[in-house]
């Protein structure tokens, strides 16, 4: 059996990391194609080396466009891949244009496929990532659910069918990698003893109008303790455009960790403020209260938990840094017992 990932994004690499080795434990031939979503050697080849995943079997290079013509330079590139390949499987993962793009190459080609993370609503419609994993979910052929209500989202659109609860690979990954770092690679500047706030800030909603991201980053700057911002390339480049500083005050600005230096930092922070989907739950997994600049979560387990708030307003900022008292003190499993990429691999199997 040939099983083809397609990915192109930080999270996606996360993912795949378990997949990869479950798959090779099973004794199924897996394929990796690396859309080249994320171009930055710190967003891509650092993750696959820091995960151990083998090297990607096909890489597009597509990089940076607007979702139209990304999502379509996708297609065009990936339809002479999988045509050749012919995989019993088209592995797709998450919510970005790599797992649309590949859903609807596969689908044309009258190929299997299977989507990890299904069933995850933020409910939001004007999110491209919400779009992106309700069109996948309804065009795949096996869906592979993360927790209990995704399967519930699922049924409710009537694919349950086609789902199998097989929990988070993410947690995998996570929970493992999370044995073995150290201390995290702080800026020399600051005392990784001391508190600091872990941030990161990428999506459209916070980046694309001036006036929020220039909220944004000033909240960051007068939080009472030192903040770590990690500055994906679309952050640094919309600040540019504005004129938005990216230091200062209680700032402090580095370049995309590796993960397993993300791991460390999560652990570490006294705080996370994101509006990553892949971090809100990092930062549950490793008991590190999270504020979301968001209206809505993909992992409202997190918030029901009391280890995530949402802050779409910013009216919470003065407490960003403050976790809360006491701390939640229900064990963290929403996502799973570390073994979601095992079930992963024998439900591919079982459906070939």
């Amino acid at each position: 059996m040939l099983v083809t990932s397609v990915v192109g994004a930080r999270p996606q690499f996360v993912k795949l990391a378990p997949v990869a080795a479950a798959l090779a434990a099973a004794g199924i031939d897996h394929r990796i194609v690396h859309t080249g979503q994320h171009y930055d050697e710190r967003m891509s080849d650092a993750f696959f080396a820091d995960l151990t995943i083998p090297a990607p079997d096909h890489n597009l290079e597509v990089g940076s466009a607007q979702h139209g013509a990304q999502t379509g330079e996708m297609m065009i590139r990936l339809e002479p891949v999988l045509a050749g390949e012919r995989p019993d499987w088209v592995l797709t993962y998450g919510d970005t244009n790599s797992t649309i793009a590949a859903a609807l190459v596969a689908v044309k080609l009258h190929l299997p496929v299977a989507h990890l993370e299904a069933g995850l609503r933020s409910r939001n419609r004007r999110m491209p990532e919400e779009h992106n994993r309700v069109l996948t979910d309804h065009a795949s052929d096996l869906l592979l659910a993360p927790t209990e209500l995704a399967m519930a989202n699922l049924a409710g659109e009537g694919l349950l069918e086609r789902s199998v609860l097989v929990g988070d690979v993410m947690a995998d990954v996570c929970l493992r990698v999370a044995g073995a770092v150290g201390p995290p690679a702080l800026p020399d500047s600051l005392d990784p003893e001391s508190p600091y706030v872990l941030a990161t800030i990428h999506r459209a909603e916070n980046t694309d109008d001036p006036r929020r991201l220039a909220a944004i980053i000033a909240a960051l700057r007068d939080q009472p303790v030192p903040v770590v911002l990690t500055a994906h390339p679309r952050l640094a480049a919309k600040c540019a455009e504005a004129g938005i500083p990216l230091s200062g005050g209680s700032l402090t600005t580095v370049a995309p960790y590796g993960y397993p230096d993300m791991v460390a930092a999560v652990r570490g922070a006294t705080t996370v403020v994101t509006d990553s989907g892949g971090l809100q739950k990092e930062a549950y997994l490793l008991g590190t209260p999270c504020t979301t600049v968001r209206t809505e979560t993909e992992w409202p387990e997190t918030i029901a938990a009391g280890w995530n708030r949402l802050d779409p307003e910013l009216t919470a900022t003065a407490t960003w840094a403050l976790p809360p008292q006491p701390l939640p003190t229900a064990p963290r499993d929403a996502y799973g017992d570390g073994h979601a990429a095992e079930r992963v691999a024998a439900a591919l199997a079982a459906q070939a």
